[in-house]
């Protein structure tokens, strides 16, 4: 249902913490020029941990306004508690979302049967399709293959977006469930052998910065031309690799702001690049002729 090259979208803030809007709105221009797939408001890389309810909404709200159909919107409303991500799941249908970005349980460390459960209830409660979202050194708990194959026979769950870093849990979900659910890369340097595998896709950090680059390289490998995906994944991975230097989205908002298309401002308790970091992304951004 939903696959190819699509971004997990940074929430550009001013210099006093507020919502900067417009910045938001010219980054999802940049995104539909550069033939993105698909828009992920309010996941990680939007720091959806530091929205208050109300800016969570009117992010999403923004982003659906803007886009205006002419992409996916895949909504970011998960949370580590079920009832707070079905309320905001909520708010996100009405407002006319695409589907739902549904992080793992964060910080509570639930079993699988309390995964299965959260999910679950979202499920029966918001009748819009829903992607998984496994990023376990984010949350301290990983959802497992049987898990999600267990959530795969549920009808409106279609996707999972994988970024445990594991590839044969990558394959052990493809093997038992690959032809219920879909898997998408949700780590862009493991892309390419994630689609190798069987993926769909990526929902990628680094399309914040080159929706192009990241989309010409999904489009190669469906086109069929392999080796010229593959070329594109090695070229691309030292960028890949900046992305994670520090903390997501430091790296990738700190870029933005060195190109000019935001303020790279951050929330507490997430704070500026510095020092080598900073010196090393700069050598990154400027080899690929990005600054």
């Amino acid at each position: 249902m939903f696959k190819g090259s699509m971004v997990a979208i940074v929430t550009p803030f001013k210099a006093d913490g507020s919502f900067d809007e417009e910045a938001y709105r010219q980054l999802i221009e940049f995104q539909i020029a550069g033939g993105t797939d698909a828009i992920i408001p309010c996941g990680t890389t939007g720091e959806s941990a530091t929205l208050d309810f109300d800016e969570h909404d009117y992010v999403i709200k923004v982003c659906i306004e803007q886009v205006n159909k002419r992409v996916p919107v895949i909504a970011g409303t998960g949370a580590n508690s079920t009832a707070e991500a079905i309320d905001l799941s909520k708010d996100a249908k009405a407002m006319g979302a695409d589907g739902l970005l549904l992080v793992c349980p964060y910080y509570n460390k639930p079993s699988q049967e309390g995964i299965y459960r959260h999910y679950k209830a979202i499920a029966e409660a918001v009748a819009l399709p829903q992607v998984l979202y496994n990023v376990p050194g984010r949350t301290g708990v990983n959802m497992t293959a049987d898990t999600t194959a267990r959530l795969a026979e549920i009808p409106n769950v279609v996707a999972i977006k994988e970024a445990s870093g594991n590839l044969i849990q990558v394959s052990e979900i493809l093997a038992k469930a690959g032809d219920k659910i879909d898997v998408i890369s949700g780590d862009d340097f493991l892309t390419f052998p994630m689609m190798a595998c069987g993926a769909k896709g990526v929902i990628s950090v680094s399309a914040n910065i080159i929706p192009r680059e990241v989309k010409a390289m999904v489009d190669a490998f469906f086109a069929g031309n392999w080796d010229e995906a593959r070329r594109l994944h090695l070229e691309l991975l030292d960028l890949h690799n900046a992305m994670f230097i520090d903390a997501n989205p430091i790296p990738v908002k700190t870029s933005l702001g060195l190109m000019g298309k935001i303020e790279p401002h951050l929330r507490l308790p997430l704070c500026e690049l510095g020092g080598a970091h900073l010196d090393k992304l700069q050598s990154v951004l400027k080899k690929y002729t990005l600054i």
